[in-house]
């Protein structure tokens, strides 16, 4: 097996194929976590990008229960990798969700009802205004829930430490090693610029970092931009902040999500882009959204920024797909993916070997192609987001 990028995906995927005794080489353009899997803001959230009520009306409430389970099975993979082989990522369980309305805390509330009734799943507190703002201190909070079976981690230490689980395993990872072209086949032709690579299953995991290797994936799966910046460390600032240490996400359609570091630094991202390059200035428009939260904040040094690519699907629900018989791939986690990302790699390795119940039941999720060539997907999603970000703005 060639696993084509060295993400969460590919090395859950690769280490979990060595394990079961399969020759496996993974691929990388760049190096081990260089994409999303190693400058996400480190959530590990519950369920998918859609609220899960949402998928029991459009796809049955028995296969929504399966998918819930599934969610469910990746963030407990998660813990115990944390746990067991890399403490060092240092997963903290909660995660708030912050509403800026009371219609939208309401709704909240009633996901949360809807959970607990249908799933069993107590880990969800309700908190009205008062107890919003006692644990977010920011004064634009209407309501919200903090989600303990939810958590965080510092997601570049996870990546290296799924990397050096992946080789221990035996797969071989080699890293400024670029696929410029693939040759269907059985063997498949893996070309990089040293060289020509074959192999009986290829699996693509390059996420949004691979807009153009194959077709079938690039037209379900959309590459945006996300940035995060970190302030100087807080000191005992950082309770004027958070009152505990958890994540943080809020109601905004172009999300904020952040959380505190080990040495206090608040970690804040927010601002999207599209297409491939980054703007020149990426701080003024995440510390407007910082202070405007947190208006205590105003002032602060911002010490570090940086920008990744992720991907997107027009459902917001994972693209999990057999592109041929013998060619796999899985991206387009939509904001998930520190959770979903690592366990889409291991049920492709299931599949691979034979297992394939938990992979079919993710290929069934609806994602539909993006509408237009590829040279128009861009500039429609940059209109639709260009409205849903105004609509932010004005509150509507």
């Amino acid at each position: 097996v060639c696993v084509i990028g060295a993400g969460f995906t590919g090395l859950s995927a690769a280490r979990h194929l060595a394990a079961k005794g399969l020759e496996v080489v993974v691929l990388d353009a760049h190096r081990v976590g260089f994409g999303a899997s190693g400058r996400n803001g480190g959530q590990v959230g519950s369920g998918y990008n859609s609220e899960q009520h949402v998928l029991a009306r459009k796809l049955g409430s028995e296969t929504a229960s399966g998918l819930w389970d599934l969610a469910e099975e990746a963030k407990q993979d998660i813990r115990a990798l944390c746990a067991d082989h890399i403490p060092e990522a240092r997963f903290r369980p909660g995660v708030a969700h912050g509403a800026y309305t009371a219609k939208e805390a309401q709704q909240y509330a009633r996901d949360a009802a809807y959970l607990a009734e249908t799933y069993g799943y107590d880990e969800i507190s309700v908190l009205d205004t008062d107890a919003m703002r006692d644990l977010v201190k920011s004064p634009l909070y209407q309501g919200g829930i903090v989600d303990m079976g939810a958590g965080h981690i510092h997601p570049l230490r996870f990546v290296f430490g799924l990397a050096r689980l992946t080789e221990v395993a035996g797969a071989r990872i080699f890293e400024r090693t670029e696929v410029t072209q693939i040759i269907h086949g059985d063997p498949v032709a893996l070309h990089t610029p040293n060289g020509v690579v074959k192999a009986r299953h290829v699996i693509i995991a390059g996420n949004g970092y691979l807009p153009n290797i194959d077709r079938q994936t690039a037209a379900k799966v959309m590459p945006i931009n996300s940035f995060i910046c970190a302030t100087e460390p807080l000191g005992d600032r950082a309770a004027s902040v958070l009152a505990r240490d958890i994540a943080v996400a809020d109601s905004k359609f172009v999300v904020n999500y952040y959380r505190m570091s080990e040495d206090n630094r608040l970690l804040f991202g927010g601002r999207e882009s599209y297409g491939i390059g980054f703007p020149t200035d990426i701080n003024t428009a995440l510390v407007e959204r910082m202070t405007t939260l947190f208006p205590q904040l105003a002032g602060i040094n911002i010490d570090y920024s940086w920008g990744g690519t992720l991907g997107i699907t027009m459902t917001r629900l994972p693209a999990v797909q057999q592109v041929t018989p013998n060619m796999w791939s899985a991206a387009g986690y939509s904001g998930q993916g520190v959770a979903l990302s690592g366990f889409c790699g291991q049920i492709i390795a299931m599949a691979i070997a034979g297992q394939a119940d938990s992979f079919d039941a993710m290929r069934a999720l609806p994602v539909p192609n993006f509408p237009g060539s590829a040279m128009m997907r861009a500039p429609l999603l940059t209109l639709a987001m260009t409205w849903y970000g105004l609509r932010d703005r004005l509150g509507i």
